[in-house]
């Protein structure tokens, strides 16, 4: 029987089915309530086109205004250079919640880019490259107004906001529904990027606010988070995938009996049944990729949390000069080209890396969830297609011979092999273990090919599982300048640690307050730092005692001796071998033995002077 391509089963299955044809595209509207194409959407999308650009100039005037006035009063923190750098990376004091909401709006921008024909509104074809340049100048006034700390650039914001949130629910309440693999995907796409307006436009009001009642305080606690894009891509996942299987299974009729026949598959012969098992392994595909997705979500959060404690440990080594904790030999921590190229684009590293390997997880997990369900799981409760227990079960005398080998190996070498007197250890019976070597070597290799398998399987798992991560490295110690994302990180570490060292930043602050330009924002840069507390303004500072000094000079000195980085530069210890460090470090062991050595050669010394004037 041939099968009908035109019945509703194949109209439901197939992607093509759901794309209206071109020639009732203009009666869209009246067919579907709520649905809403291209066509359609080129009038809205002239208010992106002509209004918020006009509405940016008039932005770009009054912050260039702000910074020229800001300049001529003296406050080049807040002038033209914190205009052009809306996000200052290496500053622990301004308002990251700002930077992570515009940067989540940019990051689904950019997903939307990707999986749009039309993601800008008034350009096609190879100008869709332009995207990438022209949502971030779009949104780059949400970050701009955020660098002026005053009650004009949180208006401002607070309008600008509101508009790009407004415009955003507008378009999606006219029109929630578009002809996509699901009716709703634009709009479940869309909700993180109306969660990030949404946040923009709460927070903007609230700084203004406080700046009113004189209790603005900075969120230096508060840090760029991947865990945004790791939310995204599982909502992505799942909103881009079930949609489909969900209008697989409804299409699902009796004519799936004789499609299955076509590929020699008979499930049953009542079709029905065949309906009701088909629907059943849908349902089952299913529940299969939402636990991929879960366990994806929750192997990254382990990752990431994993990754913030290893880039603590890291930071602080290196602020103490332990660069082998991170180098795999000696480097100079300062700037240079390939670092600044790699701090500059890490974040963005980082949120592609994490995406990446949340793509490649949720794929190897489904499959292996897929196989664990189908050929375990569902034959074991139904007694029913046992394929994989029947290969198992065949190759019994092949297991067993592997076990059994393996086990007179390890029981021979615990009972006949080794021999113990009198608290040593020593081989035994070399003539059996020569023979026993040469009789297992055809079987060991048989053992070996099996580890060979399980050794690639955890490689391959391990990698995949920690992709996301840039702290650690995925190679050998010896060849992790071939590792692109642990390359990057170590970069990284170079421009944050030479240029955000706790100890640098509070001598600058000394400084400032010895010449008389403190601030309060040099105040709060200064409580922000950690492990180091400086005396507050307010309080009457004390005399420091001479123990006091000395004691602080002691602390010092033993900080300089201990200081790893520092000693293959000392004249003393040049002289020294190499044998004496281990990772730049002093050998204790080998100080001590060099100590003993000149001790026995000063007795020597005098019994060869003593028998010469004999």
């Amino acid at each position: 029987m041939l099968i009908n391509y035109d019945g509703p089963m194949w109209t439901q299955m197939s992607p093509l089915a759901m794309t209206p044809p071109k020639s009732v595209t203009g009666h869209c509207r009246s067919l579907i309530p709520g649905l809403c194409t291209y066509s359609y959407q080129k009038q809205r999308q002239r208010l992106w086109k002509w209004v918020l650009p006009l509405f940016h100039r008039g932005l770009w005037f009054h912050l260039n205004r702000e910074a020229v006035k800001r300049q001529k009063l003296g406050d080049n923190q807040r002038g033209l250079t914190g205009l052009l750098s809306p996000v200052n990376f290496l500053d622990h004091t301004q308002h990251k919640g700002l930077a992570v909401a515009v940067y989540g709006v940019l990051f689904c921008k950019l997903v939307a880019m990707v999986l749009s024909h039309h993601p800008l509104p008034f350009t096609k074809d190879f100008w869709l490259i332009l995207a990438l340049l022209y949502y971030p100048a779009l949104y780059y006034p949400l970050l701009a107004c955020g660098t002026l700390h005053n009650k004009v650039g949180y208006v401002l914001g607070s309008l600008l906001s509101w508009t790009h949130f407004g415009v955003l629910v507008w378009q999606k309440v006219d029109c929630p529904k578009t002809p996509q693999i699901y009716k709703y995907y634009a709009l479940f796409s869309s909700l993180p990027q109306i969660a990030c307006l949404a946040f923009l436009s709460f927070q903007y009001p609230l700084l203004l606010f406080k700046g009113l009642q004189n209790t603005e305080t900075s969120n230096g606690s508060e840090d760029l988070s991947c865990s945004y894009y790791q939310d995204y891509m599982a909502l992505l996942l799942v909103s881009g995938v079930l949609p489909t299987l969900h209008i697989v299974r409804r299409g699902v009729d009796e004519n799936i009996a004789f499609l299955l026949a076509g590929f020699n598959i008979i499930l049953s012969d009542d079709r029905q049944e065949v309906v009701r098992i088909v629907v059943y392994y849908l349902w089952c595909v299913e529940i299969c990729y939402l636990s991929a997705v879960t366990l994806s979500c929750l192997i990254n959060l382990l990752m990431l949390m994993r990754s913030m404690v290893q880039h603590r440990s890291n930071l602080k080594g290196l602020y103490r000069g332990d660069i082998f904790t991170v180098y795999n030999c000696h480097r100079s921590i300062r700037p240079s080209r390939p670092a600044l190229v790699c701090w500059m684009g890490f974040t963005s590293y980082q949120a592609a890396f994490i995406c990446l390997g949340m793509v490649i997880q949720t794929l190897v997990f489904f499959i292996c969830i897929l196989f664990g369900v189908f050929l375990i799981i569902i034959p074991v409760l139904y007694g029913t297609n046992l394929m994989l227990f029947h290969i198992i079960g065949r190759m019994w005398p092949f297991w067993l011979m592997l076990f059994v080998a393996v086990l007179i190996q390890h029981l021979t070498s615990r009972f006949l092999f080794i021999k113990k007197d009198a608290g040593t250890r020593d081989l035994n019976n070399r003539g059996s273990l020569f023979l026993l070597s040469y009789m297992l070597f055809l079987i060991n290799v048989m053992v070996g090919v099996i580890l060979g398998i399980w050794r690639i399987v955890i490689t391959a798992l391990f990698n995949i599982v920690h992709l996301g991560r840039l702290d650690i490295s995925l190679l050998n110690r010896n060849v992790e300048p071939f590792d692109s994302g642990y390359r990057c990180y170590a970069h990284y570490l170079k421009i944050e640690v030479s240029q955000s060292h706790p100890v640098m930043k509070a001598f600058c602050g000394l400084l400032l307050q010895t010449s008389g330009q403190d601030n309060l924002s040099a105040q709060r840069m200064r409580d922000a730092e950690e492990g180091i507390q400086l005396v507050q303004q307010e309080k009457k500072q004390n005399k420091v005692s001479s123990a006091k000094r000395a004691r602080a000079h002691w602390q010092l000195l033993y900080t300089l001796v201990n200081n790893p980085s520092l000693v293959g530069t000392r004249k003393h210890f040049q002289c020294q071998s190499s044998e004496s460090f281990i990772n730049g470090a002093l050998n204790r062991n080998s100080k001590e033995g060099s100590k003993k050595e000149d001790s026995s050669k000063e007795p020597s010394k005098e019994a060869e002077s003593t028998a010469t004037n004999n």
